[in-house]
């Protein structure tokens, strides 16, 4: 996918920029019903919740009964996203699925609840997430290039984290600017099912948190944590098995 400078600086109408970057899709018919759902960001209270959930959901690739959307939540290139049934997307939340892929690219399962502020971010990578996970405010998610994210079922993320993959430049090129070096295949991330991550915590690409482990607070995940044990610190290490 184009970086997003070049997308938004490069070649076509504004109107054309505008559409292939934010809407997705050269579709009029979708531009119009894009721009109709907008209407309803931010109006408040009940009223807004219900134009929301009655208009929005066929916005998206595709999207279950019962999922509800917050005031100020922003969409990007719905037409990638796939949300399960009972959703919850809190206010101010981004969901970013901004890919050149034709499948889609970021994936909620049933009963997945955003807290204030997420922001879920694919820049031609995906993100999965499974059913029953709790996501608390103002953490990132973020794939980029290919490198998957990947989060299992009934995991719970705290307030302020981080999971990225595809995080890093390819920097050995002296000669090249680093915001035009290529984004390192770094293989995602991946949280198996039943993973707990406390506060602050930042899981890096290459990571695969297995079943049932748990980081704390504050750490920085840089290297691979088997099932049913906890880690702390930076960089992490393991200090003992759940038993």
């Amino acid at each position: 996918m184009e970086k997003t400078h070049k997308a938004v600086t490069g070649k076509g109408s504004a109107l054309t920029r505008y559409r292939r970057l934010i809407v997705g899709t050269d579709s009029f018919a979708a531009f119009l019903y894009y721009e109709f759902c907008q209407l309803f960001t931010f109006f408040p209270g009940a009223p807004g919740m219900v134009l929301r959930k009655l208009f929005w959901p066929k916005m998206f690739r595709r999207c279950g009964k019962g999922t509800v959307f917050g005031v100020g939540v922003v969409v990007r290139q719905p037409g990638k996203i796939v949300l399960g049934g009972s959703v919850v997307v809190s206010e101010y939340t981004v969901l970013d699925g901004r890919t050149d892929a034709e499948g889609p690219s970021l994936m909620l399962g049933d009963r997945t609840i955003l807290s204030n502020n997420v922001m879920l971010s694919c820049k031609n990578g995906s993100i999965t997430i499974g059913s029953d996970v709790g996501i608390n405010a103002q953490t990132v998610i973020q794939s980029t290039t290919g490198n998957e994210v990947a989060i299992g079922a009934d995991c719970v993320i705290g307030q302020r984290c981080l999971v990225i993959g595809g995080g890093n430049y390819d920097i050995d090129n002296r000669e090249e600017l680093i915001r035009t070096s290529p984004i390192i295949k770094d293989g995602g991330v991946r949280l198996d099912n039943n993973v707990w991550l406390g506060a602050n915590v930042s899981v890096l690409g290459g990571v695969t948190m297995g079943q049932g482990s748990v980081a704390g607070a504050g750490a920085v995940v840089s290297r691979s944590i088997p099932s049913f044990s906890i880690c702390m610190g930076v960089p992490a290490r393991v200090i003992r098995e759940r038993t």
